[in-house]
């Protein structure tokens, strides 16, 4: 898997500490050894159960290489036992019995079945893999990544992200240029709907008959398709929650852009800000009169707000607020020439303290200071929105487009003309 010694280094750290955490092979009378999601674990493709195993802190290239080889594993494996079988218990009248109770039940009990099966399937592809590596080239172009992610001052972290380096090998496509995906999703009332999106949008997106030809489509219809099947999760599950998600898809040297709501992305090129988006705020011309066309309206709450509650105008979820509060995600294509320096994806928690200059100001300082060195860029833009004093989730995803220490000679270069004109 690895293509470089320290790159193999750090996928066998994160495999050895995996292995002696998990403490695997699961017998059927064992507990899981994580909690199972809100959503149901039995419904997912497997390779997006193998990602929900791993730990946050796993690599995310080495991620989608074990996920994609875990669930080929689990394919050829007899899943016929993991069916449901819709069966009256005994004793009981069909004709009063709870069916929904009963296939809630069942549902339950293959959830935890097929999840012991992929937990087992994924502790035997690591030991595997901790004897012998396979060898894995980068996708190219490979992406530098920096993420940091804080509860803050809320009662509780409401935010997803998603980062897939390396989307072709998660899906096994097999053919076109390398793909990618970031994601951030902000989840309000509850995080239920920020972790089904998380779960599922990038799943929905694949399975687009648009996606290989039009990835835009494709995306404008994942979310919409993402927004429809959550909505009929809440009222099954009485959840009153919804959110906001931006997404970044690149496909060979175009970026594909949707987004609901108020997280946002900003593209950085040669230093300068590149607009990729408006959000969606009650207060926009346009969409403060389509939700007035609907019989809604936007009045000021402290900020201004859907029928005087949400400050967002679109979102995943919130049913009880549609159909003003639109589940269309608005989408955008930017073709990229190579000059472009780096993606910087947020959560209004972020945006709404630190503007897009200040957030290039931050990049460019700490790459300066660090000659080039990413590692710490997502928290020191977190600490800066802190710090001007955003109490919200914060969530920052910096995605580098060509080698950072480009921008930092750039940088310094910049630093020296000013001087010489002064």
């Amino acid at each position: 898997m690895a293509g470089s010694a320290a790159e193999e280094k750090t996928f066998r750290r994160f495999l050895e500490l995996f292995l002696r955490e998990m403490r695997m092979p699961l017998q059927e009378s064992d507990p899981l050894p994580l909690r199972l999601q809100c959503d149901d674990f039995s419904l997912r493709p497997i390779h997006n159960r193998v990602v929900f195993a791993l730990h946050s802190n796993c690599p995310c290239s080495l991620a989608a290489a074990l996920a994609r080889a875990t669930a080929d594993s689990v394919l050829q494996t007899d899943l016929s036992i993991h069916h449901l079988n819709k069966t009256v218990e005994d004793g009981a009248d069909p004709k009063e019995t709870d069916w929904l109770s009963v296939c809630v039940r069942l549902l339950e009990l293959e959830s935890v079945k097929l999840a012991r099966l992929v937990f087992n399937s994924l502790f035997e592809m690591c030991c595997l893999w901790m004897k012998e590596l396979p060898f894995h080239r980068r996708p190219q172009p490979y992406y530098e990544t920096s993420i940091h992610a804080i509860k803050n001052m809320r009662r509780k972290m409401e935010d997803k992200h998603v980062i897939i380096p390396d989307f072709n090998t998660l899906f096994n496509v097999q053919v076109g240029a390398t793909r990618t995906f970031f994601a951030v999703f902000d989840g309000h009332g509850g995080v239920d709907a920020a972790v089904y999106a998380a779960n599922h949008l990038h799943v929905n997106l694949v399975r687009q008959e648009s996606f290989s030809q039009d990835p835009s489509e494709a995306l404008y219809r994942a979310f919409r398709l993402t927004d429809e099947r959550f909505v009929k999760k809440a009222s099954r599950e009485n959840l009153r929650c919804g959110t906001t998600g931006v997404v970044t898809f690149l496909r060979g040297r175009t970026l594909y852009v949707a987004w609901l709501g108020d997280s946002q992305v900003i593209l950085v090129r040669r230093g300068q800000v590149v607009e990729l988006m408006k959000p969606h705020k009650p207060d926009r011309e346009d969409e403060k009169k389509r939700i007035e066309a609907l019989g809604g309206c936007v009045i000021w709450f402290g900020t201004w707000r859907v029928n005087g509650s949400l400050s967002v105008s679109r979102a995943i979820g919130d049913s009880e607020h549609k159909p003003y509060i639109c589940g269309d995600a608005d989408h955008s294509i930017f073709p990229l020439d190579g000059s472009e320096d780096y993606l910087i994806l947020a959560c209004d928690g972020f945006w709404d303290t630190v503007g897009p200059d200040e957030a290039v100001r931050v990049v460019s300082d700490h790459l300066q200071e660090n000659a080039g060195d990413t590692t710490m860029v997502a928290h020191k833009l977190v600490a800066s929105a802190r710090d001007a004093g955003s109490s919200d989730n914060i969530t920052v995803i910096v995605v580098f487009l060509r080698d950072p220490l480009a921008s930092y000679i750039s940088c310094r270069t910049d630093v020296r003309v000013v001087l010489n004109f002064s």
